[in-house]
C-alpha cells in the first residue's frame, strides 16, 4: 500500500486480480456481511482496508480456492489464523508436509486450469510427480504447481523455463538436508521432532530470502 494507507474497495480488488481473477467488489461485500471482514469506513462511509484486512481477505479467498470450504468453516479456520496457529494456505506452521489429500488427474485438471497437453508437460519435465503408480493421483502440493505453472505458461513460458525453478528447489532441498541428516540418523522421536523444526525454519527462511531476493532483481530490472 502506498506509504501504508488503507485501501478502497476498488484497490484491493485491483491488487488481488492477478492472484484472484474471479474476485469482484460484489464478493468482498458478501464476505464483510456473512462477518468475515470488518473494513474500517472513510468519514464519507467508503470502505477502507488496511494491511491486516486485506491478509485476512487473501486467507479467505486461498480457502475458497484451494480448499473449497463452506463459510462457516472458514471463519472457524480465522479465530486459529488470527492467533498464529494456522499459515495463509492452510495447514498448521511447523509442518513442512503438506495436508490433504492426493488429488486425481481429473481434479488436478479441474483446480489448475491445465490442459492436459500440459499437465503431461510438467510430468515429462519433472515439475510434478505421481503419489501412485498408476500416474492418476498427485500429491497435495501438485495443485499448487500445476495452477502457477499455469499462469507462467499464460504469460509465455515453457516448461523448460520451469525446469529452472526445479533446479533451484532441489538444490536448497540439498541444503537443508544437509542440516538435519545427522538428526534423522539418530532415530529417535526427539531428534525427528528437532529435524522437522529444523526443517520448516529453513524453508519458511530460503522461501522469504529467494522471494526478496528475486524481487529486488525485478524492481532493478524495471529501474534501470
Amino acid at each position: 500500500m502506498a506509504e501504508g494507507r488503507p485501501l478502497t474497495i476498488g484497490e484491493v480488488i485491483n491488487l488481488l486480480r492477478d492472484e484472484f481473477p474471479d474476485v469482484t467488489v460484489s464478493k468482498v461485500r458478501f464476505l464483510e456481511s456473512q462477518g468475515l471482514l470488518t473494513p474500517g469506513r472513510s468519514e464519507s462511509g467508503y470502505r477502507l482496508f488496511d494491511a491486516a484486512e486485506i491478509e485476512r481477505l487473501r486467507f479467505i479467498l486461498r480457502q475458497q480456492r484451494d480448499h473449497f470450504l463452506p463459510l462457516k468453516v472458514i471463519k472457524s479456520k480465522l479465530t486459529l489464523w488470527e492467533r498464529g496457529e494456522e499459515d495463509g494456505d492452510g495447514s498448521a506452521p511447523g509442518m513442512v508436509e503438506p495436508r490433504g489429500e492426493p488429488a486425481d488427474r481429473d481434479e488436478l485438471l479441474r483446480r489448475s486450469g491445465l490442459t492436459r497437453a500440459r499437465l503431461e508437460e510438467l510430468i515429462d519435465a519433472g515439475l510434478i510427480t505421481a503419489a501412485d503408480e498408476d500416474g492418476e493421483h498427485f500429491p497435495p502440493e501438485a495443485v499448487t504447481v500445476a495452477r502457477e505453472a499455469r499462469r507462467l505458461f499464460e504469460l509465455g513460458f515453457e516448461p523448460r523455463h520451469l525446469k529452472v525453478v526445479l533446479h533451484a528447489a532441489q538444490r536448497e532441498a540439498d541444503l537443508v538436508t544437509q542440516l538435519v541428516a545427522p538428526l534423522l540418523a539418530l532415530r529417535q522421536p526427539e531428534a525427528r521432532e528437532q529435524a522437522r523444526a529444523v526443517l520448516t525454519t529453513s524453508v519458511d527462511a530460503i522461501t522469504a530470502l529467494h522471494r526478496a531476493l528475486l524481487g529486488g532483481q525485478a524492481r532493478e530490472l524495471l529501474e534501470s
